[in-house]
C-alpha cells in the first residue's frame, strides 16, 4: 500500500474534547473517526487491525467446535417480552416504533439464539450447540466519553452454547475460558480472569477478562501470587487481605474489561420454551451460556497499553501492516525504493510505503512513529544502497541488504 493513496492522512492535533489516549491517538493516526458521542467509523487502518483481532478470535473459537453465523440487528418487541427484558433492560436498549409495531436494536442476542434453537427439531445427538457471530451492538451508554472503549454502537463477538446438562455447560465454559486466554495472549494483552456479577444477563456469577490500566472504569481486587480476582461489585476481600486461595496478598487496580462469559443456566430456555426430549420422554430445558469479546474495545485497549510520547506501538500480531517503508526523497534513490517495495510485496510482506514527494524526512518519521507499525525500513542517500532497519520500540538501527531484510522479516 502506498501512503499517498491511503485515506485519511495523519493529523497533528488531537480532536477537541478527547480525554482518553486511545481517542487522541487513534484519531490522529487515522484509524477511527467520530461521528457523534459513542459512534465511530473504522477507517482503513483501524479496519485492518480489527480484522486481525477478529481472525485470531475466529481461529481459537473454531478449535472448540464453534460455528460462525450472523444474526439480525433489529428485533421485534414480542421476542423480548417473552423473557421480560423489554421492560427490565429498557434503560440500555434502543427501542422504537414504526408502522404501529415496536422494535429494538440489538444490545445482545440471547433471545434470538434461543428462538433459533426452539425453531429447529434438534436431536439429542446435536448437542452441544456452539454458535457465534461478529455483529454491531447498540447500548444507551450515558458515559460515552472514553473514545472507542465505551461506545453506544460497537462491534461485538458473541458466542452462545446450548447443552443438555449443567455439567456439560460448565465443561465448555472452561474450554472457552482457556480459548480466551489464548486469544488475548496472541493479541498481546495480559488479562486477569475476574469473578463478577451477571448484571442484566444472568442471576449467576460471571467472569470478566480485565486488563490492568489506570484509565479503566472497573475496579478489581486480585492476588499478587495466584489467579484469584474479583470485581469490586461482588468483592469479599479488601486491599492487604490474605488471599482466600493462597498465602498471597490482595492488591487493587483500575482495569478495562475486554471480554466476559456468562453461565445463563435454564433462565432463557424455560421462559421461551427451548426444550428437548430426554431418553425417558421428559421435556427438559436447554442449558445455555454466552461469551463476549469486543474487537473495537480491544482496539482501544491495545492503544492504551501500547503507546509512548510519539504515538502507537502495535503488537506484531495485530499491526495494520508488517512494515513501514520510508523513502527519503532523492532522485538517486527512487529506483532503489521502488525495487525494495516491489520485492517486499512479491515476498508477501504486508507493507505501507511512505512514497510522498512533498514531505520532509522529519514528517515521514513522525508519521511512522504515530501510526506505530512494528518495523520501519528507510531508503535514503545516506544508507548508500542498503536499508535502515529499526523496530518501533527501539532506538537501535541496522544497515542491511535487501536479502538480509527479507531473512530478518521471516
Amino acid at each position: 500500500m502506498r501512503y499517498s493513496q491511503l485515506f485519511p492522512k495523519t493529523q497533528k492535533e488531537a480532536p477537541r474534547g478527547a480525554e482518553a489516549e486511545n481517542h487522541k491517538l487513534l484519531v490522529r493516526a487515522g484509524f477511527i473517526d467520530q461521528l457523534m458521542a459513542g459512534s465511530f467509523t473504522l477507517l482503513p487502518l483501524g479496519f485492518r487491525v480489527v480484522e486481525k483481532i477478529k481472525q485470531i478470535i475466529r481461529e481459537e473459537l473454531n478449535t472448540t467446535g464453534a460455528q460462525e453465523m450472523l444474526m439480525p440487528l433489529m428485533h421485534p418487541r414480542e421476542i423480548w417480552n417473552e423473557t421480560g427484558r423489554w421492560e427490565s433492560a429498557k434503560e440500555v436498549m434502543y427501542q422504537f416504533k414504526k408502522d404501529n409495531k415496536e422494535f429494538a436494536l440489538s444490545f445482545t442476542h440471547e433471545e434470538i439464539i434461543v428462538d433459533l434453537i426452539r425453531k429447529h427439531n434438534i436431536k439429542l445427538s446435536d448437542f452441544p450447540l456452539k454458535l457465534y457471530h461478529f455483529s454491531t451492538k447498540f447500548r444507551h451508554e450515558l458515559r460515552a466519553k472514553s473514545g472507542i472503549l465505551r461506545g453506544r454502537e460497537f462491534l461485538m463477538k458473541d458466542l452462545y452454547s446450548a447443552h443438555l446438562t449443567e455439567d456439560d455447560m460448565y465443561k465448555y465454559y472452561n474450554d472457552v475460558t482457556s480459548a480466551y486466554l489464548k486469544i488475548f495472549k496472541r493479541i498481546g494483552l495480559d488479562v486477569k480472569v475476574v469473578e463478577a456479577s451477571g448484571g442484566v444477563f444472568t442471576d449467576k456469577n460471571s467472569h470478566e477478562f480485565q486488563v490492568l490500566s489506570s484509565v479503566g472504569e472497573d475496579t478489581i481486587f486480585y492476588c499478587d501470587t495466584c489467579d484469584f480476582a474479583q470485581n469490586d461489585e461482588i468483592a469479599k476481600v479488601k486491599v492487604g487481605d490474605k488471599c482466600p486461595n493462597c498465602d498471597g496478598k490482595i492488591l487493587t487496580s483500575k482495569a478495562i474489561e475486554v471480554g466476559n462469559i456468562f453461565p445463563l443456566g435454564t433462565k432463557y430456555s424455560e421462559k421461551m420454551g427451548a426444550l428437548y426430549t430426554d431418553e425417558k420422554g421428559n421435556q427438559m430445558p436447554v442449558w445455555l451460556a454466552s461469551y463476549g469479546i469486543g474487537p473495537t474495545r480491544t482496539l482501544g485497549t491495545l492503544v492504551e497499553v501500547y503507546n509512548d510520547e510519539k504515538g502507537i506501538i502495535w503488537p506484531k500480531s495485530v499491526s495494520p501492516f508488517e512494515v513501514h517503508l520510508v523513502h527519503i526523497e532523492d532522485p538517486s534513490t527512487e529506483e532503489t525504493a521502488e525495487k525494495v517495495y516491489n520485492t517486499l510485496v512479491e515476498n508477501k510482506v504486508d507493507v505501507l510505503w511512505d512514497d510522498r514527494k512533498d514531505a520532509s524526512a522529519g514528517e515521514k518519521f513522525a508519521t511512522a512513529d504515530l501510526i506505530g507499525i512494528p518495523i520501519r525500513l528507510v531508503v535514503s542517500k545516506r544508507t548508500e544502497g542498503k536499508i535502515e532497519f529499526k523496530t518501533r520500540n527501539s532506538e537501535k538501527e541496522e544497515l542491511l541488504s535487501l536479502e538480509e531484510v527479507l531473512e530478518k522479516l521471516k
